[in-house]
C-alpha cells in the first residue's frame, strides 16, 4: 500500500507536469480532508495573468469554493515545493492543519525563480503558527518537474 502522503504527493507531481505542458512553471499543489481529494491544481501565474497564481493559492481558493468555508481545518496541503512566504501565510489564515512538501524554496531559487528563501520552518517558529510541516516527500521526483520545465522550449520564469 501506498503512504497516503507519497499518494496525494504524487497526484500534485502529475498535475504539475500538466501545468508543464501548458506552459505554467513546475509547481503543483493537492488539498485533501478526510483522505479524499479536495482539489489539485497546478501553477496558473501565466494562464492566469496572476502573479498570485501560484498553485498553492490555487488549490486554497478552489477548497474554499468546494467546501463553501474559508476555514480549512483538518485540510492537508501536499505542493511540489516548499510553499514560499505568500502561500504559507495563506495556509496559516485558511487554519489548514499540515503542509506535505517535495523540492525545496532553495531548490526553485537555484533555477532562478524569484524566491524569498524563508523556509516554511522558520515562518511557523516566527509566527507561532500550529501547521504540521513534513518536507522533502518524494524529494526526487519533485527535482525531476524542475527538469521537465526547465527543457521546455517556450519556458517563462517570475
Amino acid at each position: 500500500m501506498i503512504p497516503v502522503d507519497e499518494r496525494f504527493m504524487r497526484l500534485a507531481i502529475n498535475k504539475a507536469k500538466e501545468g508543464i505542458k501548458r506552459g505554467q512553471t513546475p509547481f503543483g499543489a493537492c488539498i485533501a480532508r478526510n483522505r479524499e481529494v479536495v482539489t489539485c491544481v497546478h501553477n496558473r501565474v501565466w494562464e492566469d495573468t496572476d502573479i498570485t497564481g501560484h498553485a498553492e493559492i490555487c488549490a486554497i481558493r478552489e477548497a474554499c469554493r468546494k467546501l463553501n468555508a474559508v476555514d480549512l481545518a483538518g485540510c492537508v496541503i501536499y505542493s511540489t515545493c516548499e510553499p514560499c512566504p505568500m502561500c504559507f501565510s495563506a495556509c496559516h489564515w485558511a487554519k489548514i492543519s499540515k503542509i506535505v512538501y517535495g523540492a525545496r524554496i532553495e531548490d526553485a531559487k537555484k533555477l532562478g525563480f524569484s524566491e524569498l528563501t524563508i523556509s516554511n520552518d522558520t515562518m511557523k517558529k516566527s509566527g507561532n503558527s500550529p501547521i504540521e510541516i513534513v518536507g522533502d516527500v518524494l524529494w526526487d521526483e519533485n527535482i525531476e518537474l524542475f527538469r521537465l520545465w526547465s527543457e521546455q522550449e517556450n519556458k517563462r520564469i517570475y
